[in-house]
């Protein structure tokens, strides 16, 4: 990679040369910027400043690792030094117990607290590593939730190791540390993750097709104000939590009781079905008074067996352009 120039400096590589070697790894990058940051808007953002800083070090690259493996290490240092001044990104579940009554008074928005965000499926693309490694769990909300109790260094050696299957010699070298730091914080990080981590579910998830029919149920129930629909597709267990509102419920009755008494409006809503972390989702644009239909939100559904076990709805109108693609 290393060229040299006429008068004998370094000579900077072209667009071309550059796009050709690096490229490819963008949406892999993205995933990884965020797992570790828990914010899609944030991880576009790191994704931009690891190429911009990739792109003036090109010309320097001598090929001791691998392309990818080098721009991952330009990601994650980024990733951790924008974290010295964040603070984690919660879900409401994560903060508070839930309510299994729907006539509890709901507590105000907080838009003082980072949220977690969802993350399109079509961002991320097909080629993620953790596709392979550790199937559609590496991007699950679940997961990346998970992640947020850790320390960044903990989230960081994790999900190289666990998710992307580096080496522990290639992440003591991308961290600029040794093997035997790197195997303790990973032991630190998974410890962690199993006392903060969701308890897998016993039911298996359905295969694409009916996962598809419950989506495509659950978006008609709920455009048409059917209360008594949404019944028949949530499991009894099911939660229901709405950031940025602090307050989440669990139980079929209080979902339902909430969503029918405060939600559900004939014409009120339009969703579009499309994907996040891996995901059946939609894109929520809500019924203004001047006849439009203004972004709204996107909701995340976790399903298991039949039944839909969580609904997680992002009411953050910002995310609507980032699912717009």
């Amino acid at each position: 990679m290393n060229r040299t120039a006429p008068s004998g400096e370094t000579a900077m590589p072209t667009d071309a040369e550059f796009s050709a070697a690096t490229e490819r790894f963008r949406p892999e990058l993205l995933a990884h910027c965020y797992r570790i940051l828990g914010s899609i808007h944030d991880a576009e953002d790191l994704v931009q400043e690891t190429y911009l800083r990739a792109w003036r070090a090109f010309g320097r690259f001598e090929g001791r690792s691998s392309v990818r493996r080098w721009l991952y290490t330009i990601a994650t240092r980024a990733c951790l030094t924008a974290l010295e001044a964040r603070s984690r990104r919660p879900l409401p579940s994560g903060l508070g117990a839930a309510s299994d009554d729907h006539r509890v008074t709901v507590a105000p928005r907080e838009p003082s607290v980072a949220w977690l965000q969802p993350a399109p499926d079509a961002l991320l693309g097909a080629d993620d590593p953790a596709a392979v490694v550790a199937g559609r769990t590496g991007v699950r909300l679940a997961f990346i939730a998970a992640l947020q109790f850790l320390p960044a260094r903990q989230r960081a050696v994790l999900t190289l190791r666990d998710v992307l299957a580096f080496r522990t010699a290639e992440v003591a070298e991308m961290l600029d540390t040794t093997t035997a730091a790197v195997d303790s914080t990973l032991r630190r990080a998974r410890a962690r993750l199993a006392e903060a981590g969701p308890v897998a579910d016993d039911l298996p998830e359905p295969d694409e097709r009916s996962e598809r029919a419950l989506l495509d149920a659950y978006v008609d129930a709920f455009t048409r104000a059917d209360a008594g629909a949404l019944v028949n597709l949530l499991r009894a267990d099911v939660a229901l939590e709405m950031p940025p509102t602090p307050t989440w419920f669990t139980g079929r009755q209080a979902v339902v009781g909430f969503l029918g008494d405060r939600v559900l409006r004939r014409d009120l809503w339009r969703l579009v079905p499309t994907r996040a972390n891996g995901q059946p989702a939609a894109v929520a644009h809500r019924h203004a008074d001047d006849g439009r239909y203004e972004a709204y939100g996107v909701q995340v559904l976790t399903m298991a067996g039949d039944s839909i076990t969580r609904i997680a709805a992002f009411n953050d109108p910002s995310l609507v352009r980032t699912f717009a693609l």
